[in-house]
């Protein structure tokens, strides 16, 4: 643990895990809005390989990913590289499938992985109820129509699957508390750059000529991959797996409350419906007893 592990753990227990998980949903729609508008001047593995490079470069000389793998056992250390194999192709697949299809499609296909990791650990039927409602109310947000791309819709299924993999190793690696998660993550990041390092390198490297575009890439790497999965670490080191899949239903609920303040796009009555039944689904949803205590129930 770093010198300022403790820190961390007093910083994770300073707001509830909600305040996390909501800070990280916020930049989960900045970070893909900014990497889409870069996709024609870098290209979209050079927009992937930029992201990931630019969160490895941050975690790097913060937690000691070279320091973090020497001290692991194997069990460990094949677990640091499934998360890294699985954010560097989760994330090259997310941005590939973004640029063949609508953004709402893709989070629709992304959300459906989840339904099935929520439905694993609610037992009760209370929160099945409240996954219901939640669902009801995504499905009534985001204007799902579906495509004839092939190649996009094998991307975007990619992802999902991939996403919920990132749920479960990210859940697994937050057991040690939030500072031993985030090391842990600053490892898998490092791991994810040399799996993608040969892929988009090429695209990326064209676009080092141009301060602000090297500038863009490291703005969508901090609001896609750092500040996000530091804020998921914060909230899945005190939330069971099954109520952090549950609040994922509050993405395109939050994607709307950002329109109305970042794009004054002001929602109709089937929006705020949607938003209304999500917010229904997340406040009757019980934690389990183990989450009440302040004990993150990792076996949900």
């Amino acid at each position: 643990m770093t010198p300022s592990g403790s820190g961390f753990t007093k910083i994770a227990g300073s707001a509830p895990p909600h305040v996390w998980f909501g800070v990280s949903a916020v930049f989960h729609y900045l970070g893909p809005s900014f990497a889409v508008l870069l996709f024609p001047a870098v290209g979209v593995l050079g927009v992937a390989w930029m992201r990931i490079a630019t969160a490895a470069l941050v975690f790097a000389p913060w937690t000691r990913p070279w320091r973090t793998i020497s001290r692991a056992d194997g069990r460990t250390r094949l677990l640091l590289a499934g998360l890294g194999l699985c954010l560097a192709v989760m994330n090259t697949a997310f941005y590939l499938a973004l640029d063949r299809l609508p953004m709402s499609l893709v989070a629709a296909i992304e959300f459906v992985g989840t339904i099935g990791v929520a439905l694993y650990g609610l037992r009760t039927a209370r929160n099945v109820a409240a996954l219901g409602l939640a669902v009801l109310g995504v499905f009534l947000l985001i204007d799902v129509r579906w495509s004839s791309d092939p190649a996009g819709l094998a991307w975007a299924f990619l992802n999902g699957a991939l996403f919920v993999g990132y749920i479960v190793l990210g859940h697994r690696i937050s057991e040690d508390g939030a500072s031993g998660g985030i090391e842990r993550l600053g490892a898998a990041m490092a791991i994810a750059f040399l799996v993608i390092l040969p892929i988009g390198a090429m695209q990326a490297v064209k676009a080092f000529g141009s301060p602000s575009l090297v500038l863009a890439g490291i703005g969508v790497g901090l609001c896609s991959s750092v500040i996000p999965y530091i804020c998921d670490q914060m909230a899945m080191s005190r939330l069971p797996r099954a109520s952090f899949a549950l609040l994922l239903a509050l993405l395109p609920a939050t994607a709307t409350l950002v329109g109305i303040l970042v794009l004054a796009q002001i929602p109709g009555l089937r929006d705020v419906a949607g938003v209304a039944l999500v917010m229904a689904g997340v406040a009757i949803h019980k934690p389990a007893a183990a989450e009440a205590s302040g004990r993150p129930a990792q076996a949900a």
